[in-house]
């Protein structure tokens, strides 16, 4: 599959009187890198929700691969939704099945009901060897059959990757992957994302609060700060001001809430 491109235009997102987003624009190319940052309340989380068209803006226009889905019909959605791998925060995995099943979860949006149900209690030969290789990739294959809740941190988070690359995915969003385990182990999941979606030539956007690791491994860097594009840029090319300003709070700001 080829790997997506993403354009916002014009994009506000208001929930109640709080506008999450304000007015932003932007453009990711097809198999590019490019990493979110700002302080919390900055907009990383709900402009990730627009790009897997889980949210649609108040104002503007959303395109996932030159499509416009900001007016797509719930049915178009879910079908651009299941081009799109997300590793979310808090990893949203089921605790209690065994890996193999959650990452087999990753394509529950592309079949139907049954066809669900057989893929994650009767997998076929073949989907248990790719289920397999993705975490042979992602270095954690003798965890095949383990429950998921007898898993550390760190390899809970690899059952959420290979669970996103399951899907077969054009692009990757990563919301704050790193930010429950200690600073050799985030290390170790941001560089192994970034290597992987350069391998399969997929678009990675990623969202960090770490910039030590943010400027290391993504390439272009997108500031965000009160809903807002504060920069846009190259990451060997922006100052250490930039990032000062960026995360210059006023009292008010200090109290926001959300991505």
């Amino acid at each position: 599959m080829e790997s997506a491109s993403f354009r916002l235009q014009g994009v506000t997102v208001a929930y109640g009187n709080h506008l999450a987003l304000d007015g932003v624009d932007l453009k990711i190319a097809a198999g590019e890198a490019v990493g979110l940052v700002g302080p919390s309340g900055a907009g990383k989380t709900t402009l990730l929700r627009l790009l897997n068209a889980t949210r649609c803006p108040t104002r503007g226009s959303v395109e996932v691969g030159g499509e416009d889905v900001s007016r797509h019909p719930l049915r178009r959605l879910r079908a651009v939704r299941s081009r799109i791998g997300v590793v979310h925060q808090d990893l949203s995995l089921v605790p209690n099945l065994r890996v193999v099943r959650n990452v087999l979860a990753g394509r529950l949006g592309q079949v139907s009901f049954l066809g669900g149900l057989r893929l994650l209690f009767v997998p076929p030969r073949p989907e248990r060897r790719r289920v397999y290789g993705l975490l042979e990739r992602v270095g954690i294959a003798e965890k095949l059959y383990e429950r998921t809740d007898h898993l550390s941190g760190g390899q809970r988070q690899r059952v959420a990757i290979a669970r996103a690359l399951y899907q077969d995915p054009a692009a990757l969003l990563a919301d704050e992957p790193v930010s429950s385990v200690d600073p050799a182990r985030a290390r170790d999941t941001v560089a192994l994302l970034a290597e992987i979606c350069r391998e399969r030539k997929l678009t990675l956007v990623m969202s960090l609060h770490n910039l030590e690791l943010a400027r290391e491994f993504l390439p272009r860097l997108v500031g965000l700060r009160g809903g807002r594009v504060a920069f846009d840029g190259q990451s060997d090319e922006l100052e250490d001001a930039d990032f000062a300003g960026l995360y210059d709070l006023k009292p008010g700001e200090r109290l926001a809430d959300g991505g």
